[in-house]
């Protein structure tokens, strides 16, 4: 059998380095190729993250574009992405267990107040602080997908009440609680106090993390945002930390990354900054995703995985 001729685009990622053995694993069937590759009408699928605007024009027999992710926003905003170009998503399990553990890490620290005992070890303060119970920190949820069901299935079973809320109604896992709809957005974020962002960015999530919607959530609040840079509105997380009305905040995920070294993220003392390492989808994932999808070309079908461009996921 032919090997299908993959090429690798990322302005951002080394992805030979980081996935080259996984992808040595199914060099067999899939040929590796980097970018601009030499006779580029031959080669039919990609596999990117933050492609080089102009990378897809130079490839005309694409079949489809893979993300080494689970966003695969930048793909679909690509210049010059044929509208029905399929874009295909990694679906790694390990991932929702890697981002529950990070959410959880944040959570945990906010009933546990260990920002504040990492002062008192700075100041040689040898001081208790009397936590709260869990079932006094309600979270609250936005998104809830494969990863959302198990975060929010974790954290109620540590004993935090969860809410979570998705744009259409789902059926709830035992013991969370689930809203939906704008009404719905309301209702929980009115009744939470630690918000994780755990959204797809679309049209509709663009900017939505914003001083109406921080505004809603208790007083002392806390974020943990790990969706996408872009649903932060950063001005505004600002505004409500420096007003007191939220505690803290934990950014995985930034507008522009790497977060720029004069950027005030960087140094207020209310905020935790990890650059954009919440969950990765492991080598062998990507290679799977990939490799699935060189099969389905190859075939003529629609590639597994394949997301709803409208939709944005």
């Amino acid at each position: 059998m032919d090997r299908l001729p993959c090429v690798l685009l990322s302005t951002t990622t080394d992805i030979r380095g980081l996935y080259g053995d996984a992808l040595g694993a199914i060099a067999d069937r899939v040929e590796i190729l980097d970018h601009p590759a030499e006779n580029p009408e031959r080669v039919r699928l990609a596999l990117g993250w933050r492609p080089p605007a102009d990378a897809l024009a130079r490839y005309p027999n694409l079949g489809a574009l893979c993300s080494i992710a689970a966003g695969v926003d930048n793909l679909l905003a690509c210049p010059g992405r044929p509208p029905d170009l399929p874009v295909v998503r990694v679906v790694d399990p390990d991932q929702a267990r890697t981002m529950s553990g990070f959410v959880l890490w944040h959570v945990i620290g906010h009933q546990r107040r260990f920002a504040a005992y990492a002062e008192n070890q700075r100041d040689r303060l040898w001081r208790r602080l009397y936590p709260r119970d869990a079932s006094a920190v309600p979270v609250g949820l936005l998104g809830y997908g494969k990863i959302g069901r198990r975060v929010a299935s974790d954290l109620a079973a540590l004993g935090f009440p969860v809410r979570a809320w998705s744009r259409t109604a789902q059926d709830a896992d035992p013991g969370i609680t689930h809203h939906h709809g704008p009404d719905g957005l309301e209702a929980m974020l009115g009744g939470s106090e630690v918000l994780v962002n755990l959204l797809p960015l679309t049209p509709e999530t663009r900017g939505i993390l914003d001083s109406r919607l921080l505004s809603r959530l208790r007083h002392g609040g806390a974020l943990i945002q790990v969706g996408r840079g872009e649903h932060l509105v950063e001005a505004d997380l600002l505004a409500a930390l420096d007003s007191g009305h939220l505690a803290s905040a934990a950014l995985d995920v930034f507008a522009t990354e790497p977060l720029p070294p004069a950027h005030p993220f960087w140094d207020h003392p209310a905020i935790r900054v990890t650059p954009h390492e919440a969950c990765d989808a492991s080598p062998q994932a990507v290679a799977r995703t990939l490799l699935a999808a060189a099969e389905a070309v190859r075939e003529g079908r629609v590639p597994p995985d394949t997301v709803d461009a409208a939709r944005g996921y």
